[in-house]
């Protein structure tokens, strides 16, 4: 069973990398609302986007892709491995979102936005890296404490339910 999770796990985190790819497509500008204020301003001042279109990406961001991991990580944990009780509930969100986390700190972050062009916005080169030390510190806290709170809050929502 485990060896599936971590399968799972990888397949969300495949589902974060085609997201990054298709938001990326037409230039990393697309993707700005993940880097920082400092990057936005830089990007509007040029013309490459505006103030509202890094707030409509980001709420697209945000309203489809929250969704959509949570409905993965549901079907996964509940329809495919038929888990029917808090712990097992449990374990299995908070390892599936802990492999997506894995993947999108050193495959995203740390090799594909810090070490390829793909993520480069033209203009912006002297605000890199684009994501700091502090913004790493910040995502590894959240990718442990705050993916295991969302782990147990999904695993008791559905223990209620069943």
């Amino acid at each position: 069973m485990i060896m599936q999770t971590i399968l799972e796990g990888l397949g969300l985190g495949a589902l974060l990398v085609l997201i990054c790819a298709a938001g990326i497509r037409k230039g990393a500008a697309g993707m700005v609302h993940l880097y920082s204020p400092e990057v936005w301003q830089r990007c509007i001042e040029p013309g490459l986007t505006t103030r509202g279109k890094i707030r409509r990406n980001s709420t697209i961001f945000k309203a489809v892709c929250i969704p959509l991991y949570i409905a993965y990580v549901l079907t996964c944990v509940y329809v495919v491995n038929g888990s029917r009780d808090f712990l097992s509930g449990f374990w299995q969100i908070f390892v599936i979102l802990f492999v997506m986390n894995l993947i999108d700190r050193f495959l995203v972050d740390d090799f594909w936005v810090g070490h390829t062009k793909a993520w480069i916005i033209p203009g912006t080169e002297d605000l890199m890296p684009y994501i700091s030390s502090a913004d790493k510190g910040k995502k590894w806290l959240f990718g442990t404490v705050g993916i295991a709170a969302i782990s147990a809050a999904l695993a008791g929502i559905m223990a209620l339910l069943l």
